[in-house]
């Protein structure tokens, strides 16, 4: 499964099809029909909930949507946590719906970095019916303007009452697809480093759906901004405001904070760890590329990769893999390497990294950041969410 997943990658992202080896070029045929068949279903079943034939569920409460156009590595749990931090310090209390594909590691994740804030946590397919049971469990209330004070005044008999229990708002977790819950909020994530691949739907290319559901966003928002030059940026741009010319445009990108030890996630140890230090990157992830030039950027001596599937779960022979990289740059540079892996691979699976001794393991800490441009800033940002989200704080009360 593991090659295959390669191969759909190189494919999906071959800036000349004709330079792929044969056995990828003997698989687009099928993978075009594949892409075809995709697309059809795509079609027909959005042309279901358009038409009501499938239930859109409405909740009573604000419901923002971080979601891509592509696989992986677009930054949506980043910007899931930075949204659920932001509720959270104006006083509303976040629900956080995922899916919880493979294993659930981005979960995991996003449960460690945000275990002491009133953030709720909701696991399933059916993210209507998670939130449902979470706000009959846990109350609600309603802090978009339009219902606040009213509800203020007759929340004793609407049984509705503010507290840090109550589910203020909700916040899906890649969720542009899912098209089953009412969301108030589009936000639409994107890699500035790979973008789109060959344009074509899955499984042929990286798409989920056409360039064209951009016209569904109420933002984009480019990922890695700061690992793109200018221009390209500006093409990026130019692409989006091609078919949504008004849409509001805004940059993240990823900020290294400090590393952690495997077996050891209290203490925290300073970048400059990595300095003149022989690097293995380990990586699952859908944008290694990204990953692997933060620690470029880290003074290391010499920089090495091993690169995994997204969500690739990690197996002992994957291990002796990884080991004997690691011999081999030892024995080439003469002293012990370090691996450094990101945390959502650390969370996928701590227990069998530490396998990997007794070579050192370091997991990266990063925080999303909010980037200027075009007048556009971090502020900025939150007010956007706010307004479009038609929240009236608690505290404005």
């Amino acid at each position: 499964m593991e090659k295959v997943r390669r191969a759909a990658n190189e494919i999906a992202y071959a800036r000349n099809p004709r330079k792929l080896c044969r056995l990828h070029r003997s698989l687009i045929p099928l993978l075009s029909i594949s892409s075809s068949l995709y697309k059809l279903s795509l079609s027909l079943r959005h042309s279901l909930y358009r038409h009501g034939f499938f239930p859109v569920h409405r909740l009573p409460v604000a419901v923002v949507s971080v979601g891509n156009l592509s696989w992986g590595g677009n930054g949506k749990t980043p910007m899931v946590e930075f949204i659920a931090r932001w509720l959270c310090h104006v006083g509303i209390s976040p629900l956080i719906l995922s899916r919880g594909y493979a294993g659930g590691d981005e979960v995991n994740m996003l449960r460690r970095h945000l275990i002491w804030t009133p953030t709720k946590f909701g696991v399933g397919a059916n993210r209507a019916a998670v939130a449902s049971q979470f706000i009959q469990r846990y109350g609600y209330v309603d802090t978009r303007e339009s219902s606040w004070y009213r509800k203020q005044q007759l929340g004793h008999e609407l049984n509705v009452s503010v507290d840090s229990e109550n589910i203020g708002a909700v916040v899906l977790d890649d969720a542009m697809q899912h098209w089953s819950l009412w969301r108030d909020l589009d936000i639409v994530m994107v890699n500035g480093l790979t973008l789109w691949g060959n344009l074509q739907l899955l499984p042929l290319g990286p798409l989920r759906e056409p360039l064209t559901a951009l016209k569904r966003a109420d933002a984009v928002v480019i990922h890695h901004a700061d690992l793109v030059s200018e221009n390209i940026l500006k093409d990026i741009e130019s692409t989006i405001r091609g078919i949504k010319e008004s849409i509001p445009l805004f940059l993240t990108k990823m900020d290294p904070t400090y590393l952690f030890e495997v077996g050891n996630t209290n203490a925290n140890i300073p970048l400059t760890a990595l300095h003149k230090a022989t690097i293995l990157c380990v990586s699952a992830i859908g944008s290694a590329e990204s990953f692997v030039k933060k620690i470029q950027k880290m003074g290391a001596r010499y920089v090495d990769r091993v690169d995994f599937s997204d969500h690739h779960a990690f197996h002992v022979k994957d291990i002796e893999l990884i080991r004997a990289k690691l011999r081999e740059l030892e024995g080439k540079f003469g002293s012990k390497p370090i691996v450094v892996i990101t945390e959502k691979d650390y969370d996928r699976d701590p227990e069998i990294l530490k396998q990997l001794y007794p070579f050192k393991t370091f997991v990266l800490c990063s925080a999303l950041m909010v980037m200027s441009y075009k007048g556009s800033t971090e502020d900025s940002f939150k007010n956007f969410l706010k307004d479009h989200l038609r929240l009236k704080f608690p505290a404005e009360n």
